[in-house]
């Protein structure tokens, strides 16, 4: 089996998701499928992409769920469904369950940056690794028979042809609400690390004891508001009636 590096890594880059402000759009999918089919590792296939079986492989994936939350301290307020949308990829974990079961060594975590990844030519396909996530963020990719991870856009961190702003992984780049950063998780004075402090962030599933890297931002509860501006209800209310007649019902009518 694959041994973990004996010293912490000297940085932890990862993922901080903010799902307050994700709304669900795929940009994250699409962008991340398209640098990957093209960048490291084989290509990620599709099987079947215009028939009525249609299948393929993806490195990170959003999941929808409706959520009735109990008293509103965390989603929303209390009897009211709020949608939530969940991004999910490789968490990069400390502990790595995939990385320990590999047989071959193909999955490794990296000692400079904590980065796990999977070396393609090492990979027989057993899909222990995918087994042992308790994430569900390996997928098999049937064409080229190896297993696929997000590997934060390593040919993208690290690519010194590109401006310092665009070294970020591609679902970072092309995110249109802005609900995912990208940074150092070791540095306690990282902008990642204090948007964690700051927003109470939490990791996915903490009871399994991986430690994964990947935070995430809770929605924030519900304004008690009224329009899209979030002022109070009162602030809106006119400061005067509306005036008699004709002006009267055409303001009334605006108004509306």
């Amino acid at each position: 089996m694959t041994a973990l590096p004996a010293d912490p890594p000297a940085k932890s880059l990862g993922l901080v998701i903010d799902l307050d402000v994700c709304v669900g759009c795929h940009a994250c999918v699409v962008s991340c499928k398209e640098w990957n089919t093209g960048g490291y590792g084989a290509a990620l296939s599709d099987q079947d992409p215009y028939g009525p079986n249609v299948s393929g492989t993806f490195l990170n994936r959003v999941h929808s769920f409706e959520v009735v939350p109990e008293g509103g301290t965390v989603v929303g307020e209390a009897g009211q469904a709020r949608i939530v949308h969940f991004p999910k990829s490789c968490l990069h974990c400390a502990d790595a369950p995939c990385v320990t079961v590999c047989p071959t060594g193909a999955s490794y975590k990296r000692g400079a940056d904590g980065i796990v990844l999977v070396d393609e030519a090492k990979c027989i396909g057993c899909g222990l690794c995918a087994w042992s996530c308790p994430y569900g963020a390996r997928e098999m990719d049937l064409a080229a028979g190896v297993m696929k991870k997000c590997t934060l856009c390593i040919d993208r961190i690290y690519n010194e042809t590109f401006a310092p702003e665009d070294r970020v992984p591609a679902c970072v780049a092309t995110c249109p609400a802005s609900a995912r950063h990208f940074g150092d998780l070791g540095d306690p004075d990282s902008d990642v690390s204090k948007l964690v402090v700051e927003r109470l962030g939490y990791d996915l599933m903490p009871e399994m004891g991986y430690a994964p890297t990947n935070k995430y931002l809770p929605p924030r509860p519900r304004q008690r508001s009224a329009g899209c501006t979030g002022a109070p209800a009162a602030a809106l209310t006119p400061a005067a009636p509306s005036p008699p007649g004709l002006l009267g019902w055409l303001d009334r009518l605006l108004s509306r």
